[in-house]
């Protein structure tokens, strides 16, 4: 049998920076930039540019901090640096030449604090969740500060406070959101966290248990939707409508964890719906000014 073809670089560079991830994370600080100006300017881009790169260096970074855990893991173990496509050290420089690049574009296109925050968000991914992983099963509920970042560097970096009501409202909303999509992540994969040394809650409560926790938490998701009129993020009939039918549409597609015997399948459906509630969240709150007009 011939050995498999190696990937291109560029295939590789995609894999190593997690360029998927990374795109959400910048969609969601497209919708602070937004929010923030009720509209769209050329500043827009930078931004954007800015939070893609410093997402895929923290990505990137990730990659080479775990690059041993992941080895051992079925879900990870063909990445770049553990199928030796990429060396420890090439990662590291590509880590750190991306997050530098982006902490710069945002600082000199935009302001001081969107540049500081996205360093915060870097910091608090790799340097404070990534080895609270190792030590707490509950390592995501603080490590959900990732979530809230991106909107707020957006916000910042359209010239907006960090303190404004309608950032705090909408970072919130996302935060809540990243509890319940990765423990739906943790209950597909458990095994093979559980092999590579990471606690997990599937082992602290149970698939069941962890489950109807993660359904309050996909409640809670939905519920703090009604934080995002109360402050004015969104304002018109069609993305009120859009917001609350999909908050509607994940707490009732979440329902199906309340089974007496969640299996993958489950967990799949719940994983791919609360995504996808994140999706129609942020296009919510991109369209709503632009329909306000």
């Amino acid at each position: 049998m011939l050995p498999a073809p190696k990937p291109s670089l560029a295939s590789t560079l995609l894999e190593l920076t997690k360029l998927r991830i990374s795109g959400a994370s910048t969609f969601t600080a497209a919708a602070g930039y937004i929010a923030c100006l009720r509209g769209a300017d050329a500043g827009l881009i930078t931004t954007l540019l800015g939070i893609l790169l410093l997402a895929m260096g923290s990505s990137a970074l990730n990659e080479y901090q775990e690059r041993h855990f992941d080895a051992i893991m079925p879900r990870t173990w063909h990445r770049p640096i553990p199928r030796g496509d990429l060396s420890p050290a090439a990662a590291l420089a590509i880590a750190c030449g991306l997050a530098v690049s982006g902490f710069l574009v945002l600082l000199l296109a935009h302001n001081l604090a969107s540049a500081l925050l996205g360093a915060l968000a870097m910091l608090w991914y790799n340097a404070f969740y990534t080895p609270l992983k190792r030590v707490s099963a509950f390592a995501v509920v603080p490590g959900s500060l990732i979530g809230a970042l991106p909107p707020a560097i957006g916000w910042t970096a359209a010239g907006g406070h960090i303190s404004d009501p309608s950032i705090l409202a909408l970072a919130f909303v996302f935060f809540i959101w990243q509890v319940p999509h990765f423990w739906m992540l943790v209950a597909l994969h458990a095994e093979g966290y559980e092999e590579a040394g990471f606690p997990t809650l599937v082992k602290v409560f149970g698939r069941q248990r962890l489950a109807r926790l993660s359904f309050t938490w996909i409640c809670g998701t939905a519920a703090a939707c009604a934080l995002l009129p109360m402050f004015r993020v969104v304002l018109v009939l069609p993305t009120l409508t859009l917001l609350a039918g999909s908050a509607l549409w994940l707490v009732y597609g979440g329902a199906v964890l309340l089974r007496p015997d969640p299996d993958a399948p489950v967990f799949r459906r719940a994983f791919m719906n609360i995504n996808l509630f994140a999706l129609l969240l942020t296009a919510a709150v991109i369209l709503d000014p632009f329909l306000a007009r």
